[in-house]
């Protein structure tokens, strides 16, 4: 398949796309502000610089886009055709960069959520995954 944009077109669409703020993101953001938790954002001092930190409660929410984070068995990752090398190699970096930030998360103590855009669709089952992931834990229960 023949890109149909030329190369400064397809350039600048790239370059239009941020890592904060995009519509996934806010969509979990409004829903867990609705439901009366309080995060913080961005934190420069974690692994990965997580979306939604929840610091007395040590869990973490990452909003991964399906293409950019390689959202595997996802319909909506189509590997581009045009520089495919390029590509599945950013991609695999991407992945690799992820499973490395979560890991060393989950060393330190957090417990780390990722919300993939594709799951967006079924808020009210995002909404239930996300009220028990970051529900208290109970003393006494393992």
């Amino acid at each position: 398949m023949v890109d149909t944009v030329s190369p400064e077109r397809r350039s600048w669409i790239m370059s239009q796309v941020k890592s904060k703020g995009m519509k996934p993101e806010m969509t979990i953001r409004r829903l867990l502000h609705g439901l009366g938790y309080r995060y913080r954002l961005h934190r420069a001092d974690l692994p990965g610089r997580p979306d939604l930190v929840f610091s007395s409660r040590r869990k973490i929410v990452f909003v991964n886009g399906c293409f950019w984070h390689n959202h595997l068995d996802c319909p909506r990752v189509r590997i581009p055709e045009n520089n495919r090398d390029y590509w599945l190699s950013k991609l695999g970096r991407n992945r690799e960069r992820d499973e490395r930030n979560i890991a060393l998360l989950g060393e330190d103590g957090w417990a780390v959520m990722v919300v993939w855009e594709c799951q967006i669709r079924d808020l009210n089952r995002v909404a239930e995954r996300l009220v028990e992931f970051l529900a208290p834990i109970e003393a006494g229960r393992s």
